[in-house]
């Protein structure tokens, strides 16, 4: 796989166009919000000759999807996030007004397919299987490519650290849960694509992430 990653956004979120030899992409998490975040990830899709078949979002929260609009405008893409994020994907201007406390001028965009466990993402020649985390939010989602040691964590999984649990839509009894039964079940040599901040790798997460540490 091909994993270009873009931080986005006044919270540096990380937005991932992902690709293989097809030339068949999947975005990530569109954090983007000024005009140089869009032409940068259109220029990247423009000179890579990439076709984009699918916009993911790991979870509902605006920091994650304030691209949606856009990668609508530009390449016809509706977001497709797990049924239970769906209402905050839908309302991105309210959450702007309720976390960050300013009325900020998001282009909202319909939602595409509902994702839930156990679905499988297609293009090119790979896969992305559809992982329910609930703990952020109670839609969040890992989308993790068995193959190639992957797998893109969104707000459930940074490194040496989670995603926060005190949000309306959190909870931390279904984090730690999450945690136990899905995260920490990954292979070893999985590399982690966080939502915010550097990769790491299941292996170091297990041995050092407090959260997880064996």
């Amino acid at each position: 796989l091909n994993i270009q990653r873009f931080v986005c956004n006044p919270l540096q979120e990380n937005c991932y166009v992902v690709s293989d030899a097809s030339h068949e992409a999947v975005i990530i998490d569109c954090g983007a919000f000024y005009n140089e975040e869009k032409r940068a990830l259109a220029d990247y899709i423009r000179t890579e000759d990439l076709k984009p078949v699918h916009l993911l979002a790991t979870h509902g929260h605006l920091d994650h999807n304030f691209g949606n609009g856009y990668m609508l405008q530009q390449y016809g893409l509706k977001v497709e996030i797990h049924a239970e994020d769906q209402y905050l994907v839908e309302s991105l201007a309210e959450q702007a007004r309720f976390i960050l406390g300013a009325n900020i001028d998001v282009e909202e965009a319909p939602t595409g397919n509902l994702l839930h466990d156990g679905d499988t993402i297609h293009f090119g020649s790979h896969v992305l299987n559809v992982m329910h985390t609930p703990g952020h939010s109670h839609g969040c989602v890992l989308f993790y490519c068995k193959e190639e040691n992957v797998v893109f964590t969104g707000d459930t999984l940074f490194r040496m650290s989670i995603g926060r649990t005190d949000f309306v839509e959190g909870s931390w009894a279904d984090m730690e849960h999450s945690l136990q039964t899905v995260v920490a079940q990954l292979p070893p040599e999985t590399v982690i694509c966080a939502g915010h901040g550097p990769q790491s790798t299941m292996a170091d997460e297990l041995r050092y992430n407090p959260y997880l540490r064996r």
